[in-house]
């Protein structure tokens, strides 16, 4: 952490979110196109919105909590070099009889003034957020928000906003009047439908059936967390996580049946949230049933996010379906000072690989986009150095912030670029023993053909020019023909036929590598390696 931004253009902003059930900061670095680096983040949970329903006043125990965070949360920012405090209140405080005299104390107390949003200001920020971070360019969108006190719609078209709506239906408000002092699966149910005839009284939702749904907030960072706890994925964020209706029904059901001292032990679940999730999912499974997507994306920004790039005066671009991704892994390739044109040549080479072998080996297109985005960044932990850089590479992509891709995806990426050299994968290696055996399986097929793509790149010269790629009786027979200007491939089929051992293992089939004139390159007496 450091007092300057991190590079010409940037602005330092604090974006503290006073909401229903939590206090939340996030400091940042915001270039002028809307890049987010995170410098700090704090948190504190006051519940400012507990007894509201029945009091609709602060309690002078929630407030007292509440203005102590934002004052801790100011003088962090001051500390670190914030350009711009902006500070933020939501439902609790919005709903509140009393909301003028806690904004007045935190103003007091911090120097800075605090605007209470609109629902509808709440629902634009979490939509502005959503447009940074996904790719809302085509088709149908739902945006929903979860809050402690309210439930933030944004119905969008091909990025444009078509129907905002703002509704009382926090998991802690809702907690407090179907769920307190147990869950119970009748009451839950109740829930279920007093929030189904307020949406369906709210949102006529002709033409919005099948639309893509992206759900922001803790409800849906904890409903991921669980989802991929389960699956036994482990990774640095949540977001991008695909949740099917099914798997929310099933994760709700389960909850609801266990007592509150069960849920504090579920795996994925912040034990801090475990008396308010139940609500939360309830809401979420309502508006799935409303919209009937086949699934939802679940993000890892919300409204903190969008203050940032509002503060920073960023409109994000609306971004058409594979662009976001594409240019997040380009950005992060070129952070980590990669080898463009080693890299573009892997890429290539694996791309011809996979399209003449999917079939055999049972590969999809979603594959073949992972693929090409290992190829990508497979030598991205030259950063660190080159002692195992094929493992600092691994490390950095399963720390990356790569968007248009779900948090298996880019574990599944990562592991594809560190077995582009070294030891093939196994079992007892770090990580990957502990995924489930389908993406095992996927991991090692197209770590093969990364392997001995990036050994026909071996002298990084781009000496290849095209593949030629034939099933015999007896073997694959892969012909390497030159590029324009290149005198020969021998030195690039000699890295291919040493890397081709995982290949022949997940063909069932031995890999000869021919030069284009016809001679066999076999390096089977020097071992696999580097």
């Amino acid at each position: 952490m450091t007092g300057a931004p991190l590079s010409t253009g940037d602005i330092r902003i604090a974006a503290i979110d006073i909401g229903s059930n939590s206090v939340r900061q996030i400091i940042a670095d915001v270039s002028p196109v809307g890049q987010i680096r995170v410098i700090d983040e704090m948190k504190a949970m006051p519940r400012l919105g507990e007894g509201i329903e029945a009091t609709r006043r602060l309690s002078p125990e929630a407030m007292d909590a509440a203005v102590s965070a934002v004052q801790r949360m100011t003088t962090l920012s001051a500390q670190l070099g914030a350009a711009r405090i902006e500070i933020v209140a939501t439902s609790a405080v919005r709903d509140a009889e009393n909301a003028e005299d806690f904004t007045s104390r935190v103003t007091a107390s911090t120097g800075h003034p605090v605007r209470v949003l609109s629902g509808e200001e709440e629902a634009l920020l979490c939509f502005r957020s959503a447009l940074a971070h996904f790719e809302l360019g085509a088709g149908r969108t739902v945006i929903m928000d979860i809050g402690g006190g309210s439930l933030e719609l944004v119905l969008a078209k091909d990025g444009l906003i078509e129907r905002v709506a703002s509704l009382p239906f926090g998991a802690v408000r809702l907690t407090e009047r179907f769920l307190t002092p147990t869950v119970r699966p009748r009451r839950v149910r109740a829930l279920r439908a007093h929030v189904r005839d307020g949406i369906k009284r709210a949102l006529p939702v002709k033409d919005w059936r099948g639309a893509q749904v992206i759900g922001s907030g803790g409800t849906f960072t904890n409903l991921a967390g669980m989802v991929l706890a389960r699956q036994r994925v482990s990774v640095r964020s949540p977001h991008g996580t695909r949740v099917t209706r099914v798997e929310l029904e099933h994760v709700l059901d389960w909850l609801q049946r266990l007592n509150s001292e069960e849920r504090q032990r579920v795996a994925g679940l912040n034990p801090a949230r475990s008396d308010i999730i139940v609500a939360g999912l309830a809401v979420a499974a309502e508006v799935l049933a409303r919209f009937d997507p086949r699934d939802m994306l679940t993000s890892g920004y919300g409204i903190r996010e969008g203050l940032l790039l509002e503060a920073a005066r960023v409109t994000p671009v609306v971004a058409d379906p594979g662009t976001a991704r594409e240019r997040s892994v380009r950005e992060f390739a070129e952070r980590c000072h990669y080898e463009e044109p080693h890299a573009r040549q892997v890429q290539r080479l694996a791309m011809q690989l996979f399209d003449a072998l999917a079939g055999r080996l049972d590969l999809t297109v979603d594959d073949r986009r992972m693929l090409a985005d290992a190829a990508l960044l497979h030598d991205v932990g030259y950063h660190i150095n080159y002692e195992k850089h094929h493992k600092h590479s691994f490390h950095l992509i399963s720390h990356a912030e790569l968007l248009g891709m779900t948090p298996s995806e880019q574990i599944a990426i990562a592991h594809i670029a560190r077995y582009h050299r070294g030891a093939p994968p196994r079992l007892k290696h770090r990580g990957f023993g502990q995924l489930e055996r389908a993406l095992r399986e996927r991991i090692v097929r197209l770590s093969a053909l990364l392997r001995f793509a990036d050994g026909l790149d071996r002298g990084h010269v781009g000496a290849v020019g095209s593949l030629s790629i034939r099933w015999t009786a007896e073997a694959l027979r892969v012909t390497a023909h030159e590029a324009d200007g290149a005198t020969n491939v021998r030195l690039e089929c000699w890295g291919a036929s040493r890397k081709r051992q995982l290949l022949e293992d997940v063909l069932g089939r031995r890999v000869a590598v021919y030069t284009s004139d016809g001679m066999e390159i076999d390096a089977s007496d020097d071992g696999e390696g580097e």
